[in-house]
């Protein structure tokens, strides 16, 4: 994480993710601390990396995953040039894609 982002406050909220005994834990998290439009934006993100990392195209990313060109370039530029998060999480998830 950048260095500008991480303090006190966001080492608590990292810690508190990482506290969740179960999925349905997460999800009751996740459900108040953001809005459904917020847990919808990440769900997608992750749903790219996986589909990047299958080697799928854009335009079948695009029509699958119904995200924009310029979500799949962000996201495409955190798998080349990020701290390896979105690897880490896919290969610890199992996290082939369900399209």
């Amino acid at each position: 994480m950048s260095k500008k982002y991480r303090d006190e406050n966001t080492d608590m909220l990292m810690k508190a993710v990482m506290s969740a005994d179960n999925i349905e834990e997460c999800y009751d998290f996740f459900r108040d601390l953001c809005t459904d439009s917020e847990i919808k934006a990440m769900s997608e993100r992750f749903q790219v990396a996986r589909m990047l990392r299958e080697s799928r195209v854009y335009s079948d990313i695009v029509r699958e995953a119904q995200v924009g060109t310029a979500t799949i370039s962000r996201v495409n530029n955190n798998l080349i040039n990020g701290t390896g998060g979105y690897d880490r999480a896919i290969g610890r998830t199992g996290g082939e894609s369900r399209e």
